[in-house]
């Protein structure tokens, strides 16, 4: 079946990009790619000693030099997943890019800054470009991915055979990645994290397209029971569903060595909360902020940098906050285990999570937290040393919380020693059991061009 006729089938019709001008525009060099000297996975299959699996990481949630906080927990995975020496991985993260003239909102520019290729813990990561026209909408998304990624794939499989795709985020990215798969004949394996599976799906395209790529993944991963059962109801077969929550490297997240120094260097002189998170609607920082008038003993500090930057300060002027509530701006992963440290609690107020990172991350330092009653949180926060989840999702609610926190806070040994039980080793153990059935499963290496025609 011809690309286009496959493309149709599941939703797209890439003719109408032909009246924008980027039909088939693929925006790569894939002569200048270099694939890494690694044996290939055809030559392990008939070896008598196993070498690593070859897996393709693909995602547009990836960490880059312009944004190394991007994603990161894309990274963390990946890099727990291959320091055993089972697995060897060469990751695609692609930026957008965009055409000339066309407007860029917000901070998508910092995406032009991203290298071509980087080595990150070392491994190669490269960031082909693919076009992207603001306020066009997210329908093309998955087309235009596969378009721009199908030469990229095709030099890398040139050098060396793959044995499976390890896509991150069901749309676009998922969908672009089953399209690869069935392309270059590769089993496709993806992972649901948040958004992808609570919201998306509500929009009638993205929904549908994201159906064809359940359908088409050789398996799934949530990070969350109940992301997996989101993925249920959107009609994913509840056999072919993994859940494999994310851990948290005890090793970086830890106590600070010095606490009072800590908390010194930031100036912090009363009970201090800390919110880790994007400055986005749907992180909710703006109810933190509300409560903090109803926590006149506290401190707050808020970490991330977002759109929202602006309204959040206007707000702590409104409450007349401005001696106890900080925006601290954008931190690197490596100092936020110090942040937590000082800090007394952590409080997210998040609308939607699919595993929230961050709260494990504090637990690791030692600091308890006080999460939003939503799907998810509850399945990280499960006991008093961890902290507690809010009885209602308002400024009201958070601010009794954090109160009933206080009037019984767990000593900081006990909330750190309930994530030291919440390691990567069960996620790792989980993701190589399902890549090895994947590759046994492989009778040998298909012809190029199984699937989608070029």
């Amino acid at each position: 079946m011809a690309a286009a006729n496959r493309i149709e089938a599941d939703g797209i019709a890439p003719n109408n990009l032909l009246a924008n001008g980027i039909a088939g525009h693929d925006i790569v060099d894939a002569a200048a790619i270099a694939a890494p000297d690694t044996p290939s996975a055809a030559a392990a299959r008939r070896g008598a000693s196993p070498a690593p699996l070859r897996l393709l990481t693909f995602s547009t949630l990836f960490p880059n030099a312009a944004r190394p906080n991007h994603g990161v927990f894309v990274e963390n995975r990946l890099r727990h997943l291959v320091s055993g020496g089972a697995v060897h991985s060469t990751v695609v993260a692609p930026v957008p890019w965009f055409p000339s003239g066309a407007a860029c909102f917000g901070d998508w520019g910092r995406h032009a800054r991203a290298p071509a290729e980087e080595q990150r813990h070392g491994i190669l990561v490269l960031h082909p470009r693919y076009p992207v026209l603001p306020r066009v909408g997210m329908s093309v998304a998955p087309w235009l991915l596969y378009r721009a990624l199908r030469p990229v794939l095709a030099a890398l499989q040139a050098r060396d055979a793959f044995d499976a795709i390890d896509a991150h985020y069901l749309y676009p990215d998922g969908v672009a990645a089953v399209w690869l798969g069935r392309r270059f004949g590769l089993p496709v394996v993806i992972t649901a994290r948040g958004t992808d599976v609570t919201l998306i799906p509500r929009y009638a395209v993205p929904r549908r397209l994201i159906g064809g790529a359940i359908r088409g993944a050789a398996a799934l991963i949530s990070v969350s029971d109940a992301l997996r059962q989101d993925l249920i109801g959107l009609g994913a077969p509840p056999a072919k569903v993994t859940v494999l929550r994310n851990g948290v490297d005890t090793a970086l997240f830890q106590p600070p060595a010095d606490r009072a120094a800590a908390r010194a260097a930031l100036g912090l002189t009363r009970p201090t909360l800390i919110s880790v998170g994007l400055l986005i609607e749907r992180k909710r920082h703006h109810l933190t902020i509300a409560a903090m008038r109803q926590l006149p003993d506290f401190a707050l500090l808020i970490v991330g940098e977002g759109p929202e930057q602006g309204r959040l300060l206007a707000l702590i002027e409104q409450y007349g906050l401005g001696e106890r509530v900080r925006l601290l701006g954008p931190r690197p992963h490596a100092e936020l285990p110090g942040l937590y440290g000082a800090a007394d609690a952590s409080v997210l107020a998040s609308s939607r999570e699919g595993w929230a990172n961050v709260l494990l991350e504090s637990i690791a330092c030692g600091t308890p937290v006080v999460a939003s009653n939503i799907p998810g949180n509850p399945e990280v926060v499960r006991d008093a040393a961890a902290g507690l989840i809010v009885g209602a999702n308002t400024p009201d609610g958070i601010a009794a919380a954090v109160r009933r926190l206080f009037a019984a806070l767990p000593e900081r040994d006990a909330t750190r020693a309930y994530a030291q039980r919440l390691g990567w080793e069960e996620t790792t153990a989980g993701q190589l059991a399902i890549f090895r059935r994947l590759a046994r499963a492989r009778p040998g290496l298909p012809e190029q061009g199984a699937g989608l025609a070029a």
